[in-house]
């Protein structure tokens, strides 16, 4: 290959929906790309996902919004409720002045949905290609480019490199080098076909249950075909990041002491994925002269925000803006990127612990949580979120240092 750094692709680890997105967005900005893979095929794992109006502002910024819309249920309502009575704590309406106010939709979505249109759209470009099997073990790199070596001893050259490798990122590792924070939560997740759903929790809604120590969520997927089940709770026993196979066993004794209506949800999956869960301390600096990192890669948080995928979409999207405000200057680039997130998506990590101690609150704090959202209206509740859902690709980069 050629050492003229612009003939050459831009390297991307990772082909989950960051990596797909920041390829995406990258030959959308006329750069041919280069995705590495370690599993042996293209592919998602996972059940379903949230997408505030922010990620579909992302979704039409990569020119696959109206694919995603397509595969989402769009709901009518975020809507919580005490799992130890089963009394409404809050709810917020999404419909039309939610939409009104934010410009897009609030919809869930199963997480394979939201790769294969991303999946897409990488594919009707002619930039993009793909080496699966692929794992990057190490980077080297110099004023002209970066040398990536893969886990066979083959070695890779591009323009630059974008790790976007998830929570146990290789690219993380060799630059940054910090622990994961493993949080001691464990999450269960589980698609339920709606025949078997109860029909007294089939709301159109992204529905959480809050109990001491642990919570419920369920929302329909797939045009109602099926549901998504996730629960949560402290384990008692310490823990490991990694996802493995659920024990309805282990699963059920966690949810003894809640009302019966949620309670039921539990029983209802005949196999569960179980993630111990994880995230990072926020970091100030992830762009390394022509190396960054997008998504989890970068800021992996717990799933109480329900933005951890939004946030790689919008990375992507930011990352491909700063291109083009910067052209091949990678450095003004990257640096301008990483200034345009570092803050935003700290406070996604930092919010989602807090939101995480409201969910699970027990004794007075559940009280005080209770209380926290009752009676409010739809306009103070979207007052709240207009940091969160008010993301717009034309405000999305930071002032000039």
């Amino acid at each position: 290959m050629s050492r003229d750094a612009s003939s050459q692709p831009v390297l991307v680890a990772g082909g989950g929906i960051g990596g797909l997105a920041a390829a995406l967005a990258l030959s959308r900005q006329g750069h041919d790309v280069l995705v590495f893979e370690q599993a042996a095929q293209i592919g998602e794992i996972g059940a379903g996902i949230q997408l505030g109006p922010n990620a579909f502002a992302a979704l039409d910024a990569l020119g696959v919004g109206e694919a995603a819309r397509r595969r989402a249920v769009h709901i009518d309502e975020l809507v919580m409720h005490d799992a130890v009575d089963a009394s409404l704590v809050g709810r917020v309406p999404t419909g039309a002045a939610f939409r009104a106010r934010f410009g897009n939709p609030y919809a869930v979505i199963h997480r394979v949905d939201v790769h294969t249109s991303l999946l897409e759209g990488v594919q009707a470009s002619e930039r993009v290609r793909f080496h699966t099997g692929t794992r990057i073990v190490r980077v080297e790199q110099d004023d002209d480019g970066v040398t990536v070596e893969d886990q066979q001893g083959r070695r890779w050259r591009g323009q630059a490199l974008i790790g976007a490798d998830g929570v146990r990122s290789v690219v993380r590792a060799q630059y940054v080098g910090d622990p994961a924070r493993v949080t001691g939560h464990v999450v269960y997740r589980a698609v339920v076909d709606a025949h078997e759903f109860p029909d007294d929790l089939k709301w159109n809604a992204a529905s959480l249950w809050a109990g001491p120590n642990c919570h419920l969520v369920h929302y329909p997927l797939r045009g109602g075909a099926q549901y998504n089940v996730v629960v949560t709770f402290h384990s008692r026993q310490p823990e490991e990041w990694g996802v493995t196979e659920g024990s309805r066993e282990e699963v059920q004794s966690y949810f003894q002491d809640i009302h019966p209506r949620p309670r039921q949800l539990i029983d209802l999956p005949r196999s569960w994925k179980r993630w111990a869960t994880a995230d990072r301390e926020p970091i100030a600096q992830w762009s390394f002269g022509r190396v960054t990192l997008l998504g989890d890669a970068a800021h992996p948080t717990t799933q109480y925000m329900a933005q951890g995928a939004c946030m790689a979409l919008e990375d992507a999207v930011t990352l491909g803006e700063a291109l083009r405000v910067h052209g091949g200057d990678w450095g003004r680039a990257l640096d301008l990127y990483q200034r345009s997130r570092v803050a935003r998506t700290a406070r996604i990590v930092l919010s989602s612990r807090e939101m995480g101690r409201l969910y699970h609150a027990k004794g007075v704090e559940r009280l005080v949580r209770n209380e926290l959202w009752k009676g409010r209206s739809p306009e103070r509740f979207y007052d709240a979120l207009e940091w969160l859902y008010g993301w717009t690709v034309e405000r999305c980069l930071a002032s000039p240092a």
